[in-house]
Parts: C-alpha cells; sequence; structure tokens
C-alpha cells in the first residue's frame, strides 16, 4: 500500500471526476454456513483459513475494521481506494477521508461527525442468524464504542434462492415480561435459552426492508440482504443454539465491561424493552420502497429512510438510457444489475470475483459530484442498470460533543 499527499489526492479525485473505485472487500465469520450469494468465486470462500470460517459479508465504503475476533487482519473490514490497478499502490477508503475531509464528503459531514460517519454491506448466511441485540449509544460508548443502528432491504437480483429459513424475528411478543428473558439467559452455559419462542417472526419480502434500532433484538432470516449502518460492529447474543451451533457465554456479554461480564441484570439492561415489545412494530419499522423519480429514463426509490442515522436508495437506468441525478451528500454505491458508463468510468455488475481482486462495482462519489450531478449511461439495449446508494441520513444523528 502507498501514501498519497492531499495534493495527489485531490489530483487524482479531479481526474476521475469525483469518483473513488473501491475494491470487493470480503470478511469471515466464525460462525453460521454462507449462503454463496456474494459472487465470489466458489474456490474462495476460505481465504482467511480454515480456522476464520467462511467468507459471508462483504463490506461498503467503510472507514472502520471489523470486530472479529483476535485472528483478524489489522485492516480487516476497511475500504480501499484502487488507485493504480495494484494490490501495492491501493490507499485506505480512510486515508482519503482523513486526509481530505469536507473536499471528498462535504463540510456538513465533517462539522457533524468529523469522519464518514457509516457503511453499508452484503451479509449472506444460509440459515438464520442467531437472536441478538446491537448496543445503544450510551451503552456502546461504556466500552469506547458506538451505538449500532441499522437498516435491510433485500435486493432481488442478489437472492437467486431464499435459504433455509426466510424469516425474521423482531423483538419479543408483547405479553412476555423482563422476568421471562432474564430466566432464560440465566441459563445460557447449561441448556438451550430457546430465546426465539418468545419473538415474532415475519416472512421477508423481496425488495423491501426494515429498519432495527440498536437495543432491539432480532435473529435476520437467510436472504441475503444490504445492511446500510453506523460505524460499529458491537453486538450481544442472546441465543445460544442455532441450527445446532452452540456459541459460547463470550458473545452474550463481551460487549460490557469487563467487571460486569457474567451479570445478567447488566445484559439485560442493553435491551431498549418498549421498542422490543412494541404491539405494532411492522407499522413502526417496516419499510416499503416509496418512489421518489421515475420517467421515461429512469426510476429511483428511496429503501432506507425514517430514521436519524442512515439512508439507501434504489437506482434504475432503463436499457438504452442516459440520466444525470443529483444528491445532497457525499454516498457510496454498489451495482447490483447491468453494466454502463459512470462519469468517465466503465462500470459493470460483478459476476463472479476472485478473492482480492478489483471490480467495476463499487464506487464512493465525493459531495461535489453528487451535488453537481452524476451522469449514468446504461450501454445495454435490453436489460436495466441497477445502482444501492447508503449515505447518512440527513435527519441527522449528531453525537454529543
Amino acid at each position: 500500500m502507498s501514501a498519497m499527499t492531499k495534493s495527489e489526492m485531490l489530483a487524482f479525485l479531479d481526474k476521475n471526476e469525483g469518483l473513488l473505485n473501491l475494491q470487493p472487500i470480503f470478511i469471515p465469520r466464525r460462525f453460521c454456513k454462507p449462503g454463496y450469494r456474494l459472487r465470489l468465486h466458489p474456490d474462495d470462500y476460505y481465504a482467511f483459513g480454515m480456522e476464520r470460517g467462511a467468507i459471508k459479508e462483504r463490506w461498503f465504503s467503510s472507514v472502520i475494521c471489523a470486530m472479529n475476533g483476535d485472528k483478524a487482519k489489522p485492516d480487516e473490514g476497511l475500504s480501499y481506494v484502487n488507485v493504480d490497478g495494484t494490490e501495492e499502490g491501493r490507499v485506505s477508503l480512510k486515508d482519503f477521508v482523513d486526509t481530505l475531509g469536507a473536499d471528498l464528503i462535504g463540510q456538513e459531514l465533517m462539522d457533524r461527525y468529523g469522519t464518514w460517519p457509516m457503511y453499508s454491506k452484503f451479509y449472506d448466511y444460509s440459515d438464520p442468524l442467531f437472536h441478538h441485540l446491537h448496543l445503544g449509544f450510551e451503552d456502546a460508548a461504556r466500552v469506547g464504542k458506538l451505538g449500532k443502528p441499522e437498516a435491510y432491504y433485500y435486493s432481488p437480483q442478489m437472492n437467486n434462492y431464499a435459504g433455509n429459513f426466510p424469516h425474521t424475528y423482531f423483538g419479543f411478543s408483547p405479553d412476555v415480561t423482563k422476568e421471562e428473558v432474564r430466566e432464560r439467559l440465566l441459563h445460557f452455559t447449561e441448556s438451550d435459552t430457546r430465546i426465539t419462542e418468545l419473538s415474532r417472526a415475519y416472512r421477508i419480502q423481496l425488495g423491501t426492508g426494515w429498519y432495527t434500532a440498536p437495543g432491539v433484538i432480532h435473529a435476520p432470516g437467510s436472504y441475503l440482504t444490504y445492511e446500510p449502518q453506523w460505524n460499529s460492529d458491537v453486538n450481544s447474543v442472546f441465543e445460544n443454539v442455532v441450527n445446532g451451533e452452540i456459541f459460547p457465554q463470550s458473545f452474550l456479554d463481551e460487549n460490557l465491561p469487563e467487571n460486569e461480564q457474567g451479570d445478567v441484570d447488566k445484559v439485560m439492561n442493553l435491551l431498549d424493552w418498549d421498542k422490543n415489545v412494541d404491539p405494532d412494530y411492522r407499522g413502526h419499522y417496516f419499510r416499503a420502497p416509496i418512489t421518489i423519480e421515475e420517467d421515461e429514463n429512469h426510476i429511483r426509490k428511496q429503501v432506507v429512510y425514517g430514521n436519524p442515522y442512515i439512508a439507501a436508495r434504489e437506482l434504475t437506468v432503463l436499457p438504452g438510457k442516459t440520466v444525470t441525478v443529483t444528491d445532497e451528500s457525499a454516498y457510496g454505491f454498489i451495482i447490483v444489475q447491468g453494466y454502463g458508463k459512470i462519469q468517465n468510468h466503465n462500470v459493470s455488475t460483478a459476476t463472479m470475483l476472485r478473492f482480492g481482486q478489483f471490480a467495476e462495482d463499487e464506487f464512493f462519489v465525493s459531495a461535489d459530484r453528487a451535488a453537481k450531478g452524476v451522469t449514468i449511461v446504461n450501454h445495454s439495449s435490453c436489460e436495466p442498470l441497477v445502482l444501492l446508494q447508503h449515505y447518512p441520513s440527513r435527519e441527522g444523528y449528531t453525537p454529543a460533543q
């Protein structure tokens, strides 16, 4: 990896018309089974070695590292900019953000957060994930981390099959008490908590999504999921046996201060109880797409919305058409269907990636270019060109100073 000065980065950004081509970044997880829908070569799913587990996620526009155990690589999870087509020449997106600041992400985001505050991912599991929650901001701050709000969108282009359980559990049934949940957790190391007996599952609908607030317990279903989220990777796992796989005590309490680990009541305090037992959970957190623009050239839908942290859009450019779109913020995007040209970049959907290679499907767009407009040309005469765009919500969470 090479270093670049600020002037070199600015010249590079100008030459590339405000777009940064990002290298595909894949993440292994030591738990659960892969879904094999990441368009990664079948031989490369264990590229990190067998003890690290299979690759199950691809991260986008990330300036943070994954919380992935003591065997994780120091830069695991960071996105890298394709500078000259070589592994040695690449530079992390974090370096670009830290060096360019407002020249890349805009003054508003720099003033509010001091960095690019979110990222997105595909997570790809053939079985449902364990029933878990992500810490709220106050709880996460106690261990030096950020809270983790997240949202889901189920892209039809990425889901050629549904996996083994295409349903997601959210929260608890409204009649469940804290005492019932606590009693299950008291036996975490002794027997199956069977915690989803207390929950509610919803069948996943392709082309829709959900918002999941911090402190809400959930067990994502087995469709590949596009997930914009905050710059954090912290959780607490309440389910200790999933499809015969056993999870240790550390999964439950590793994100508590050391002197509180092993204390079930401290784990219970991580729950946002009112949200977990909301009798109209679907009405408050299900997200049907909203069409915000549509003409003979393109269709634009808001697919993540209704929260102060994260947002996402799906942009479809129809066959043979050209469109110029403007946005209020810098953003990252991943192409999930089609091919063409965006500004001076050739773009195309990945069909089968080798681990470590570069690709034409992922980019980061500067705030200046987003405001001026990005011109997209669909070179296919029959197939749409479809992008998923992730960016911070303009409702704007602002951390305490």
